[in-house]
């Protein structure tokens, strides 16, 4: 089994079937907490904590400013936020510019968290249209985090996964069933 802080993982296009399928095969006990951006509507509203509730073993809150993870969590960006993890270790909340066209961005969660927690931080970049999360799971490859991405014949958008592995051919290319299942040996330090 292998030791982490906590997991990030980031969706566009699709996501929202693909995060369903990876929650509803954790296990119960599942200790890292795991913060989500997923590319929302910035009316959205609370949505996406309801459409991921009934799929996950595991609590499923929206992320809130100033808050330190609790270990088998699942956070969620909150519509038209960028999440962030400070060096502490604790959540944060911004309205800075949008990245790759998104507030939240995967970019901006993956490149805090691989500052917060690397070596020790699991990154998973799924389905989407467009580049967002490709430099951030770079990151947390490159401080020695461990670094999953979709295989593009399995997603519905496969340019989010295409842009990562071609940034990076050392990430892990798996199904959905594969992240679920290495997610799965994951354990807190």
């Amino acid at each position: 089994m292998t030791a982490v802080y906590a997991v990030v993982l980031g969706a566009s296009a699709g996501g929202l079937a693909a995060i369903r399928h990876i929650l509803a095969q954790l296990r119960p006990d599942f200790g890292p907490p795991i913060l989500i951006v997923q590319h929302i509507a910035p009316t959205a509203g609370p949505t996406l904590v309801g459409a991921l509730t009934d799929h996950s073993p595991l609590p499923v809150v929206e992320a809130e400013d100033k808050i330190i993870p609790t270990p088998g969590t699942v956070y969620l960006a909150p519509p038209d936020y960028h999440l962030q993890v400070e060096p502490e270790g604790h959540l944060s909340l911004c309205l800075d510019e949008r990245v790759c066209f998104a507030r939240p961005s995967i970019d901006v969660l993956f490149t805090t968290a691989a500052d917060a927690f690397c070596p020790r931080l699991a990154g998973v970049l799924l389905t989407g249209a467009n580049d967002d999360g490709a430099q951030g799971l770079l990151r947390i490859h490159r401080l020695g985090g461990i670094t999953l991405v979709q295989d593009p014949a399995t997603a519905q958008a496969g340019v989010m996964p295409e842009a990562a592995i071609a940034l990076c051919p050392g990430h892990r290319v798996l199904s959905l069933d594969g992240i679920a299942s290495t997610l799965n040996t994951l354990v807190l330090p």
